[in-house]
């Protein structure tokens, strides 16, 4: 295993150097981070929801879910393609996680689609900076993936806020 200037790194088909393997494998591991910590937010507002909306809210979170889950798993895979290790587990997502605290209680549908696009919002910030840095590194394979995520999150955000006409 070789080390760069920001991890430990395992062999890899990949062209690029290792210095910019090590970096976007750190960018993609804080993309999981707050993707993990996203789903489980996601997940606690569809099992929680109250309110006129709830049915309605509660699919729509649910389809939220699988979506994210599905690119976490990209992400992670995308990592350790690149020579990384994908961490993932409760603790290490909780402490790696940039995504604000879900707030304690909540349960009303309209509160909980204002809470979701928040987190979708700081989710898609580090999601840009992390395409950013693969552009910038030459990795199109990276930098195509999360075009891809920041497409769906975007269009996710859109429903949240269509549904507050924000």
């Amino acid at each position: 295993m070789a080390k760069s200037a920001t991890m430990t790194l395992r062999k890899s088909a990949s062209a690029l150097s290792e210095s910019a393997r090590g970096e976007v494998a750190e960018a993609l591991g804080a993309s999981l981070a707050d993707g993990l910590d996203l789903y489980s937010q996601i997940k606690v507002a569809h099992w929680n929801i109250k309110g006129s909306q709830f049915i309605a809210l509660h699919e729509l979170f649910d389809r939220f879910g699988v979506s994210v889950t599905g690119h976490n798993d990209t992400i992670a895979e995308r990592l350790v393609t690149l020579g990384g290790f994908a961490h993932g587990t409760v603790r290490e997502s909780a402490r790696a996680s940039k995504l604000s605290e879900y707030p304690e209680g909540a349960v009303r549908d309209l509160e909980l689609v204002k809470v979701l696009a928040a987190r979708f919002e700081q989710s898609l910030d580090r999601l840009r900076k992390g395409r950013d840095l693969a552009e910038e590194k030459g990795d199109t394979d990276t930098h195509d993936m999360l075009t891809v995520v920041i497409t769906e999150y975007e269009k996710h955000s859109w429903f949240l806020l269509a549904t507050l006409d924000a």
